[in-house]
């Protein structure tokens, strides 16, 4: 079984900064971690593994330090790990990433496609279900279970409002998960020592053949008009006393500001 896990590493969400000139995020001194969902993503793959044998490879792209990421990832358990590095990747939106993506994995060889339901940098949930449009293979989000897979098939469960679906898919498939799937295991310190010497591969746009101007700023069609960091308030009231006591303060202060 090929399993493509994708993973972003993203700022610490506690450190996020805008630049007020690009409308972009500034990354550069920032904090990172790999994205939230995908670790849940990247456990399921490494579950996917352990019962149907196979290799599990981890795909990101981004500047040269996402290696960082992709080493945590390597000592976790990946076979293998690939970053697509590129000045030309640079400014992709949504769809140019999606579009980069996909032709990354066309070149590695899929069965099983993973994403993190969502990106907490961006939180737009589209890479996933767009890099299948791309590739032109099933897509099923917000996962919660895998019930069976085998060779050919595979059966999940996909969260609700008001429960679950479940539905059947052939493969390849990409799936992206939500945190209600599984709980990620630990780097063991084996996995540590073997991720420092690993080698990680690199792609450029040459590499995956991609269409110059389908990549980065040039093929996003999305543009941002305006981004900002929310104002901070510091003018919070703590309250004291008993539960009841705090629910008739918090009703009066809730009237008194009309909230109800």
């Amino acid at each position: 079984m090929r399993i493509v896990v994708c993973i972003k590493q993203v700022p610490d969400s506690a450190e996020v900064r805008i630049n007020p000139e690009t409308n972009t995020l500034i990354r550069d001194g920032v904090p990172t971690i790999i994205n939230p969902y995908d670790v849940h993503a990247l456990e399921a793959g490494l579950q996917i593994k352990e019962k149907t044998g196979g290799k599990v490879t981890v795909l990101t792209m981004g500047p040269p330090q996402a290696e960082t990421a992709l080493r945590e990832a390597l000592a976790m358990g990946a076979d293998e790990a690939v970053l697509l590095t590129d000045r030309a990747f640079a400014g992709s939106d949504t769809w140019a990433t999606a579009y980069t993506l996909s032709k990354a994995i066309e070149l590695i060889g899929a069965d099983v496609i993973l994403c993190g339901k969502q990106a907490i940098d961006g939180d737009t949930a589209q890479v996933g279900p767009e890099m299948a449009e791309f590739m032109d293979i099933p897509h099923i989000s917000y996962i919660r279970k895998i019930v069976d897979i085998t060779p050919d098939r595979m059966v999940v469960q996909r969260l609700m409002d008001d429960g679950f679906d479940q539905i059947e898919s052939t493969l390849p498939v990409l799936l992206t998960v939500v945190k209600e799937l599984n709980v990620p295991r630990m780097p063991s310190l084996k996995g540590k020592m073997a991720a420092k010497k690993a080698e990680i591969r690199k792609m450029s746009a040459a590499d995956i053949k991609a269409a110059e101007g389908d990549l980065g700023l040039k093929g996003s069609p999305t543009q941002v008009k305006n981004i900002f960091a929310p104002e901070v308030k510091k003018d919070r009231k703590m309250l004291e006393g008993t539960a009841e006591e705090k629910i008739d303060m918090l009703v009066k202060e809730l009237v008194e500001l009309k909230c109800i």
